[in-house]
């Protein structure tokens, strides 16, 4: 028996998952069968009999971060780092989200950086908050914008900056057909925010300036 999930109790400005009528697995995958008829091919045929189990088990893997927290995975601080006060940054945390207007993929990394105020949180937390927002469906904008204010509004450090890069299937294998094309978005907070010379350093971290 598949495990039942709990939407997690957070306010937002859009429905939560508990605030909308969630059809039933078994809806789910009747709703699968129809696009596979919908495509042209025989959903009763040997190789796809089984496939709308095989979406809806995918689907609760993809868009798992629709039933976590981000804000758990960055309560617990630690103060004791010797009085370390400089930069810290998680370079190049991989990533795959889907759009939410085609629901194809888009695939990258994610570059996360902070000055402490009273503690660092640890390093798989940031990684962790990535996972979250990405296993929903998004705009790579909306999932910068998530990322930065969860961190932020948690942590309060003196400043902080975000940087995704990604390549977007519906860019790719739709529309205009131009794989290789990144997109990248960019946040900032405090002191990365009001100093030009601190987001140079950081897109100087991000580039493999400092090694």
């Amino acid at each position: 028996m598949d495990a039942v999930l709990k939407p997690v109790q957070k306010k937002v400005d859009r429905k939560t998952p508990d605030q909308l009528q969630r059809p039933s697995k078994e809806e789910a995958e009747a709703a699968v069968k129809t696009l596979l008829a919908w495509t042209g091919d025989d959903p009763d045929r040997e190789g796809l009999l089984e496939t709308p189990k095989r979406v809806v088990k995918a689907f609760t893997q993809l868009y798992g971060g629709y039933f976590e927290d981000p804000i758990e995975h960055l309560e617990r601080t630690f103060e004791d780092v010797g009085g370390y006060q400089d930069i810290v940054m998680v370079r190049g945390i991989p990533f795959h989200s889907h759009c939410e207007h085609h629901m194809l993929p888009f695939i990258g990394q994610a570059h996360i950086a902070y000055y402490p105020a009273e503690g660092v949180v640890g390093l798989s937390k940031l990684a962790r908050v990535v996972d979250i927002y990405a296993k929903r469906l998004q705009t790579q904008e909306n999932l910068t914008a998530q990322i930065t204010s969860a961190i932020d509004d948690t942590l309060a450090p003196r400043g902080m900056a975000v940087m995704l890069e990604a390549e977007h299937q519906c860019m790719t294998m739709r529309g205009v057909q131009k794989p290789g094309v990144s997109t990248i978005t960019t946040q900032f907070t405090g002191v990365f925010h009001d100093d030009p010379a601190e987001q140079a350093k950081f897109m100087t971290m991000v580039r493999g300036g400092m090694r």
